[in-house]
């Protein structure tokens, strides 16, 4: 197999601050562009200190205008001509709703190649201000984030390196931003990464990179091992495969010199390329399967925003780093397939692989006693049926949780919805000659089906949460983020974890 060299990927760089004492004509119009937002449903109320305000007035519009378009202007003072962009803010606002609204502000903005940017915000509440600052520069961040690129002569980098605030109430937390953005630009862009860099051996050396990079303990768990650990499940998806190169990549993160278990465990479904197996998926269905790893780099970058956070407590990241290809050494349809925690499996249809590769892998991370697991999976066709693209789905074996997972959605903009996980739906999954079925012949319902098959591998002492990642692609962008890769989870968890206190809710407190 040709591979690729392997890229690095070059963060973001930049500068936020804001502004401090009275403002002045001369400090507004100092960057290359000012940016004024008003809310949506308010006077046109602009400050004395910004020049030509009553021709600014009028452009922007009168209160109750709706279509969030961004109008241009320029202005001048004693002799500095300065661009200025006028939009109106929804507020109040979903978080999403200002994400969305500031995707649409930061192409804008990026299309007049500026170095600074003044963002001056009137009118506003406290909250609604602040809210609508960190949506500006979240959007800023993932503008900038750059994507891979192998083109011979690449389209000019943006030269934006400082944007400043003015009007704000109370200090913006930019290392959260910073840490937050980073996460989802590590996601989007592993995911984006051609299959013949990021097969399982070159996602290996990305990952020992990282790891060295942060100061995580990193192990992999090649196939001899998961071979002499019964792990039938993982290892009938990979024996397809033409290199010896998969495995389960463990990642250990442990703060200060922490060295106690994690109790907190993160799990990826890291299919590198997905052909459907013997049961080939047609051309469309295959075109894009390198994302199907999706759910893996969600994992990584959300350990990254964590340890750039922070993040007090030791946590685990597990990722199941597979092909699932089409070889005369593949597993078919009526194979029995033993698991790693001794479950019988009835094989039924080979593009159902990701639910395999994560029974070995839940299982393992289970076996290390942590409180709660996270697992993020591009797992089912069926959740983008029910949901679209622009919501996931998730699932959790404490009901319990799921006002609290649809609440860190809502706050973080990346909206999430809980689905049933009765035990009754077992019924489906029954096997005449194994254990459980791998899923049923038809696909109702799959989303379900496909989590209670999970859940047979998560110890019931440990609280669980699947998120099946039907928004990790939405055509145009979702929210913030302007790619189609979108890195959805890791502002959802972040918030979960931090605003949310999900680690205080596991037991019904």
């Amino acid at each position: 197999m040709a591979t690729l060299p392997m890229h690095r990927l070059t963060a973001v760089k930049l500068n936020i601050s804001q502004l401090k004492g009275a403002l002045t004509p001369s400090r507004l119009l100092a960057s290359d562009i000012t940016v004024v937002l008003v809310p949506e449903n308010a006077p046109s109320k602009l400050p004395a200190e910004l020049p030509d305000g009553a021709r600014l007035r009028k452009l922007i519009g009168k209160p109750g205008s709706r279509n969030g378009k961004v109008r241009r202007a320029c202005i001048s003072h004693q002799g500095k001509a300065c661009q200025v962009l006028l939009a109106r803010c929804p507020d109040p606002a979903t978080s999403f709703a200002r994400l969305d609204q500031a995707r649409t502000l930061a192409g804008k903005i990026l299309e007049e190649r500026p170095v600074s940017v003044t963002v001056l915000l009137e009118g506003f509440t406290d909250a609604s201000a602040m809210a609508t600052a960190e949506a500006t520069a979240s959007a800023l961040y993932a503008a900038l984030a750059g994507m891979p690129n192998r083109k011979s002569k690449p389209a000019p980098a943006h030269k934006l390196t400082k944007l400043t605030f003015a009007g704000l109430p109370a200090r913006l937390d930019t290392r959260r931003i910073k840490a937050e953005a980073g996460g989802n630009h590590l996601a989007r862009w592993l995911t984006a990464l051609p299959p013949n860099e990021l097969n399982p051996g070159g996602y290996r050396r990305h990952l020992e990179a990282l790891a060295a990079e942060h100061g995580w303990n990193f192990r992999f768990i090649g196939e001899k091992e998961l071979a002499r650990q019964g792990a039938g499940a993982f290892l009938a998806v990979s024996q397809a495969s033409a290199e010896r190169d998969a495995g389960i990549a463990h990642i250990r993160y442990r703060p200060g010199k922490k060295t106690a278990r994690a109790e907190l465990a993160l799990v990826g479904k890291g299919i590198c390329f997905d052909t459907g197996g013997s049961q080939l998926k047609p051309f469309k269905s295959m075109l894009n399967m390198h994302e199907d790893m999706g759910g893996s780099a969600v994992a990584v970058g959300l350990l990254q925003a964590l340890t750039e956070l922070g993040y007090p407590e030791p946590v685990d990241c597990w990722l199941a780093i597979a092909e699932n290809r089409l070889g005369s050494r593949g597993y078919i349809p009526q194979d029995i397939l033993t698991a790693a925690n001794g479950t019988t499996i009835q094989a039924i249809h080979t593009d159902a692989e990701g639910r395999l590769v994560l029974a070995d892998t839940l299982h393992f991370a289970s076996k290390t006693g942590p409180r709660a697991i996270i697992d993020f999976a591009t797992l089912t066709g069926a959740c983008v049926a029910a949901l679209t693209e622009r919501y996931s789905g998730v699932f959790t074996n404490r009901e319990h949780l799921n006002s609290t997972l649809i609440e860190a959605g809502k706050a973080s903009g990346e909206r999430v919805w809980p689905f049933p996980m009765d035990e009754d739906f077992d019924q489906a999954l029954e096997s005449e000659v194994a254990d459980v079925l791998q899923c049923p012949t038809t696909n109702d319902g799959d989303h379900i089906l496909g989590a209670r098959f999970l859940n047979r591998f998560v110890g019931k002492e440990i609280a669980w949460v699947h998120v099946d990642l039907s928004a990790v692609n939405h055509k145009g962008g979702l929210a913030h983020v302007p790619t189609s890769i979108t890195g959805f989870g890791v502002r959802f968890i972040l918030n979960l974890l931090l605003e949310q206190q999900f680690m205080h809710k596991l037991d019904g407190q």
